[in-house]
C-alpha cells in the first residue's frame, strides 16, 4: 500500500523529471481507491497521451521498416524501437521514447539512407565518417519522433568484444509488414545497461537512470524473462562485471526484482549504488563523489587498451585520468540532464 503521507507534487515532479510518469499507470491502477482523485486523473491523462504517441511512433517505425526492407535491408532494433517491436499492446504506452534508434550494417547506412530520403527524411545530424560512433539522426515534420541509424550497438565497441556479431544476439521478427531482427532480452539488457553505464558516462557519474530500469524490470516480467546468470555470463572483464551488478543492485534495491545474492554483494558495485543513493539525495555531494571513479580506473584501461590505437605516451592502468577527462566530467556532473538523478 502507498504511504498515507505522500506528497504527490513531489512525486510527480521527480516521475516527469525521470521520464517514468506514463509507467506509474500500473501504479493507480492497482491502488485508485486510495489514491487523491487529481493523482489519478493526471497520470491516466499523460497515459492515455504516451498511448497515441508510441502508437504513432510504432506506424513510423514500420513504414520505416518497410522503406529499408524494399532496398534490401533487414535492421535490427534498438532499445525503444526493439520495445515498441515486442510489447504486448496493452503495455505499449507505458515507456516514454523520444527518438527510434536503428541499426544496420556499416556497407547497407548510404542505402538505408536513400531510402529514408525516398519516403520524405532528411538529415538533421550526421557525425563525420572518421568518427569512432558513426550515427545520423533524420527527421520528418509530420513525425513525432526522430530515427536514429547507428551502424553499431549503444555505447563503447570494446565492451562488445567478446560477443561476435551483433547478428549472433538476434532473432528474426515480423514488425507490421516488415522484416526486422530484435536482440534477445540478455543482448537488450546488456546493451541498456552499457548504455546508461558508458555511453552516457552514468558508472562514472554515479547517475540512477530510472526510465531504463523499469524497462530491464519489464523485460524479466516479459515471457521467458531474464536468466541473470545467462546475463552475467556474457560480461567480459572486471569493470564490465562491476557496472552490471551495480545496475542489478539497483533493480533489486529499488524495484524489487529478485536478482541472486551472489550478484548484488560485491563491495564495488554496492559502493556505487550507495553513491547513486547518496547523490539523488543529496546533489551536492556529486562533485567529491567523482574520486569514486578511480575504484575502476585500471580495470577501465584494461579494458579500453586493446581497442584504442597506443598513445604517443603509454599510460599504465593506474596513472591519474587526463586532465581533459576530468574537466568533462566535472562539468557533465553539474550538468541537468533529462531522465536522470
Amino acid at each position: 500500500m502507498p504511504p498515507a503521507d505522500v506528497e504527490w507534487t513531489s512525486v510527480i515532479g521527480l516521475a516527469n523529471q525521470t521520464l517514468t510518469t506514463p509507467a506509474l499507470i500500473d501504479f493507480v491502477d492497482k491502488f485508485a481507491s486510495v489514491l487523491p482523485q487529481d493523482v489519478c486523473t493526471y497520470i491516466r491523462h499523460i497515459h492515455r497521451r504516451n498511448v497515441l504517441r508510441n502508437d504513432r511512433l510504432l506506424a513510423q517505425l514500420e513504414e520505416t521498416v518497410v522503406a529499408m526492407n524494399g532496398l534490401g535491408i533487414t535492421p535490427i532494433m534498438l532499445k525503444g524501437a526493439s520495445t515498441l517491436a515486442t510489447a504486448p499492446e496493452e503495455r505499449r504506452g507505458v515507456r516514454l521514447m523520444s527518438d527510434l534508434d536503428i541499426m544496420v550494417m556499416p556497407d547497407e547506412a548510404g542505402t538505408a539512407i536513400a531510402a529514408l530520403s525516398a519516403i520524405g527524411y532528411h538529415i538533421e545530424h550526421q557525425t563525420p565518417p572518421e568518427s569512432q560512433r558513426w550515427h545520423v539522426e533524420l527527421n520528418r515534420l509530420q513525425d513525432v519522433g526522430t530515427i536514429d541509424l547507428q551502424q553499431a550497438a549503444p555505447g563503447p565497441a570494446y565492451l562488445y568484444r567478446s560477443f561476435g556479431h551483433a547478428l549472433n544476439h538476434c532473432v528474426p521478427a515480423a514488425l507490421g509488414r516488415g522484416r526486422v531482427y530484435v536482440p534477445t532480452p540478455a543482448y537488450r539488457a546488456l546493451m541498456l545497461i552499457i548504455h546508461d553505464q558508458f555511453q552516457d558516462y552514468g558508472y562514472w557519474l554515479g547517475d540512477l537512470d530510472l526510465r531504463h530500469l523499469i524497462e530491464l524490470r519489464d523485460l524479466n516480467n516479459s515471457a521467458g524473462g531474464l536468466d541473470w546468470m545467462e546475463l552475467t555470463s556474457l560480461v567480459p572483464g572486471e569493470l564490465m562485471r562491476n557496472a552490471v551488478e551495480t545496475q542489478l543492485l539497483a533493480l533489486a534495491e529499488l524495484l524489487g526484482v529478485e536478482i541472486p545474492r551472489a550478484l548484488r554483494s560485491r563491495l564495488i558495485p554496492r559502493l556505487q549504488f550507495m553513491r547513486q543513493l547518496m547523490q539523488a539525495r543529496f546533489p551536492a555531494t556529486r562533485l567529491p563523489f567523482l574520486a569514486m571513479m578511480v575504484l575502476d580506473l585500471g580495470n577501465y584501461r584494461k579494458a579500453a587498451s586493446g581497442a584504442q590505437q597506443a598513445a604517443a605516451r603509454p599510460r599504465g592502468p593506474w596513472s591519474l585520468p587526463r586532465a581533459g577527462t576530468v574537466q568533462f566530467l566535472l562539468k557533465a556532473a553539474v550538468a541537468v540532464r533529462a531522465g536522470k538523478v
